[in-house]
């Protein structure tokens, strides 16, 4: 398994199978464009089939400086348990280090237990129970 840096629209787009929902190619250009965003692919020796992703957002704050939010990881299901989220967290966790983050975060349903897992592996530790609230704005462009 190879994990790079997406840089372009195109890799994105072939990761399309990966995502909640069919990406867009104007979605695609404004992320890989928009400052502190990065999408890291996980890509399967031989074929470069991409086998996982994992996204994140650079967020920064005047009382906490620079942190890493771990927006999504999926990993292909034909490829889940051999460590791919693992391997992808970790290697976003060093991309927050070199970019001088002083930490990283994931907000993660309580039940979605290869996700804990995952992320536990990986050195997370529980910082207890919060609850999200969101708003959907019908005519996102």
């Amino acid at each position: 398994m190879e994990i790079r840096r997406a840089a372009t629209v195109a890799e994105l787009l072939a990761a399309g199978h990966l995502y909640d929902d069919p990406p867009r190619e104007d979605w695609a250009a404004r992320f890989l464009a928009a400052p502190g965003h990065l999408m890291l692919i996980a890509y399967a020796d031989g074929d470069g089939f991409p086998v996982g992703f994992v996204s994140g957002i650079e967020m920064l704050h005047p009382d906490k400086g620079a942190e890493m939010c771990l927006y999504e990881l999926s990993v292909d299901e034909g490829h889940r348990r051999r460590g791919v989220g693992r391997a992808l967290t970790e290697a976003l966790l060093v991309e927050a280090g070199e970019r001088g983050c002083r930490g990283a975060w994931v907000g993660v349903d309580t039940d979605n237990d290869p996700a804990l897992a995952t992320y536990r592996a990986a050195g997370a530790v529980d910082e207890g129970v919060f609850t999200m609230r969101g708003w959907t704005f019908p005519d996102a462009r």
